[in-house]
């Protein structure tokens, strides 16, 4: 919990808020003390003003205040004071397992008896049924997905409004469209905000939101003309941070800071990246060289999670090499700083994330290293969050015939969306009312929908802003905080006197030819497995492609290998320009087949393979060709032959989930006659080639297609991997 400072500068009292009567004002002063066993203990302002709204008028209130001003010491107390006026349970809406964590271990030190109800603790709710029963649990701690969970939201739901004392939104900027995290499944708080009884307070927090977003939040939180929500809205300055840029041509100069001056920077921390891959190799290339860090992702199980958490906020770790996973609500106060391995995507994001250092300590070091390559993954995360028209329609139209409920992989086997896609466009139907989930899946409810593309086109306009504004952060020669400030419509903004542009270069510009060196030879390490399929995906007998569970064993291919993920900091970028659409085919580098030599020599298989078979290409023959060659020739393989395609063009052309990938090369892959006597003739493994390998259904289906005409094992092995 973040500790009340010292006396606060004299302000005026927040516009619509009702001064604390003195009796409100001295039971939550003495509250205070408890909370941090300081008689001196005074609130920052606004937070008295919020408790006694909440818990004297039972008000709807805003509250949008900077990372470390004390929002949870406004819930925790108003809780206390409500519950000793026989209020029920507060609930807790909270985005991210690592905040709850945080708030549960927040709550006990205030002395509130907290509990949270979650993905990885679903099993624990009967406990804390009984808990709630007995009375004895004083925040209920749940997250937004938790809420529309079919038991969760018909059974035990109605009788959580009946006794709740107070609701909690945490994070509220998730509410908003226009939110730099927005998710679906928080706008369904409206709904639940307007079921609440008449008096029921309604708190809901965010530090970073600019005006657009305060005003929807606000707009969502109003029951009516007659209980207006108020809102107090502070300075976003964070006199802690000291904010820099530093620009570098390349990866290999990036990491190669990293290398020499992580050691330098204050305390432990957090290096953000943009992808799941970049925070892997850059955890392994510090790791490498001493350096005690992890990776933190998406891919990161619950358990190891928690524990990493812990072993930063111990100091045990120098550092988190962490994406977006790590985020709202992490709370380490004396983290001492956070660089930045490419930029987020607006400004908004990027003050979230910084929020995380400085909290309770006088110094902390922020530092930005931009990319060339961060506009292109911006767009790649814009668009996938995006519903489309025909999306919508699809599941709509697969829902409405289906005559049952239908499981999401189920609907994956009926509409061409992607897994992720497709639950996000679910969460966004269900919220606007066309389609529920049940027991047993997701049924259409026969409400007329309508797509709303002037919203989304809005959306859109504003996320190229917000975009082109970070882009103007890493060049301004403006104070750096003040600009920050002003993207989030902060009327106290002001130049920090801090940052590189206020103080001059605090950091180090210079990166040594030994530290590149080290760096260029981390990101120059090749190999990437590509495991194999072990199962077909659910529905296929609805597509037409007679499979279902397990692949027959003597049908599998072995695990396999790429040279590099596209997404990787080092060959990600000559293997990107090489898979352009502008690039001609044409026979592979020596560069890369350099990097095949080296992947397959890395390659820990249970049995070298003796033979080497081609894919066939459409748009990139010579490419493959060339590399199945290449590859025999050098490692004294026997080139048996390509594996051919029917005519025409697959029927799964664009698509995006597994079921429709699998349909459409299914019967599309040829194995002649003079490959199939090869391979019967032949003894040993053989390796598959080709060039790029996303969904692996292409070499699943390609190498059942050896394994039946007679191969004892197939290693699939290609230049890329997408993911």
């Amino acid at each position: 919990m973040e500790s009340p400072a010292a006396p606060p500068p004299v302000g005026s009292r927040p516009a619509g808020v009702a001064p604390p009567s003195a009796d409100i004002a001295a039971e939550a002063q003495q509250a205070l003390a408890a909370l941090t066993g300081r008689t001196d203990a005074v609130f920052h302002p606004g937070q008295l003003e919020a408790i006694s709204a909440l818990v004297e008028h039972r008000q709807r209130a805003l509250v949008v205040q900077r990372t470390g001003w004390g929002k949870s010491a406004v819930y925790f107390l108003a809780t206390l004071l409500l519950r000793r006026r026989g209020g029920g349970p507060t609930v807790l809406v909270s985005p991210l397992l690592a905040l709850m964590r945080d708030q549960v271990a927040a709550a006990a030190r205030a002395g509130v008896r907290a509990v949270s109800i979650n993905s990885a603790n679903a099993h624990e709710w009967g406990e804390t049924q009984a808990a709630l029963a007995r009375d004895d649990v004083d925040v209920l701690l749940v997250s937004p997905e938790r809420l529309n969970n079919p038991r969760f939201r018909d059974e035990q739901l109605p009788t959580l409004i009946a006794r709740m004392g107070m609701l909690v939104v945490d994070e509220a900027h998730c509410i908003s469209d226009w939110g730099h995290d927005f998710r679906p499944d928080y706008r369904r708080l409206a709904e639940l905000i307007r079921s609440l009884p008449h008096g029921v307070p309604v708190l809901a927090t965010t530090a970073t939101a600019n005006e657009r977003v305060v005003d929807d939040v606000a707009e969502q939180l109003t029951a009516g003309p007659d209980d207006p929500v108020f809102t107090i809205r502070g300075s976003l300055a964070r006199a802690s941070l000291r904010l820099g840029v530093l620009t570098l041509p390349d990866a290999r100069q990036r990491l190669g800071w990293l290398l020499a001056h992580l050691g330098d920077l204050p305390g432990s921390g957090i290096i953000y990246t943009l992808t799941v891959s970049a925070a892997e190799d850059i955890a392994r290339l510090l790791r490498d060289n001493g350096y005690a860090v992890r990776a933190y992702t998406g891919r990161t199980d619950t358990d190891e999670r928690e524990q990493l958490e812990q072993q930063l906020k111990g100091n045990e770790l120098k550092a988190l090499v962490a994406t977006s996973a790590l985020g709202m609500g992490f709370d380490k106060p004396d983290l001492g700083f956070v660089v930045h391995v490419g930029a987020p995507s607006s400004p908004v994001a990027y003050y979230q994330q910084i929020g995380r250092a400085g909290r309770a300590t006088d110094n902390a070091d922020v530092l930005l290293l931009p990319g060339r390559e961060d506009q292109e993954i911006w767009q790649y995360f814009a668009s996938a969050s995006m519903p489309t028209e025909s999306r919508a329609a699809a599941v709509l139209d697969a829902l409405s015939t289906a005559g049952s409920a239908l499981s999401t992989v189920a609907l994956e086997g009926l509409v061409d969306i992607k897994r992720s896609t497709l639950e996000l466009l679910l969460k966004v139907l269900d919220v606007d009312g066309a389609v529920q989930r049940v027991t047993g899946g997701w049924v259409a409810t026969g409400q007329r929908w309508e797509y709303d593309a002037p919203r989304y086109e809005r959306v859109a306009a504003a996320r190229a802003a917000e975009a082109a504004s970070m882009l103007a952060y890493e060049s301004t020669s403006a104070c750096r905080m003040q600009l920050l400030q002003q993207d989030l419509d902060d009327p106290s903004a002001e130049p920090c006197g801090r940052c590189d542009n206020c103080a001059g270069v605090w950091y180090p510009t210079e990166v040594s030819t030994t530290d590149a060196s080290g760096a260029a030879a981390a990101l120059d390490k090749v190999g990437v497995e590509i495991a194999p399929r072990a199962q077909w995906p659910s529905g296929m007998g609805a597509l037409g492609v007679p499979v279902r569970g397990k692949i027959s064993a003597d049908e599998l291919v072995e695990p396999g290998r790429a040279v590099a993920r596209l997404t990787d900091l080092g060959w990600g970028g000559p293997l990107r320009a090489l898979f352009a659409a502008s690039t001609p085919d044409g026979p592979v580098s020596k560069e890369l087949v350099d990097g095949c030599v080296r992947a397959l020599k890395d390659w820990p298989w249970a049995e070298r393979p003796t033979g080497v078979v081609a894919m066939s290409s459409r748009s990139r023959p010579s490419l493959v060709a060339s590399v199945a060659e290449a590859i025999a020739s050098i490692g004294r393989l026997q080139f048996l032959g390509t594996v051919g395609r029917s005519g025409g063009t697959p029927r799964g052309d664009g698509a995006t989930n597994s079921a429709y990938r699998l349909s459409g090369v299914w019967d599309t892959f040829v194995v002649d006659p003079g490959l199939a006597a090869a391979l019967q003739a032949h003894e040993g493994p053989v390796l598959l080639v080709d060039d790029l390998v996303d969904s692996r259904w292409t070499m699943t289906v390609a190498g059942r297609e050896l394994r039946r005409a007679g191969a004892s094992a197939v290693l699939p092995f290609a230049l890329a991997t997408v993911g």
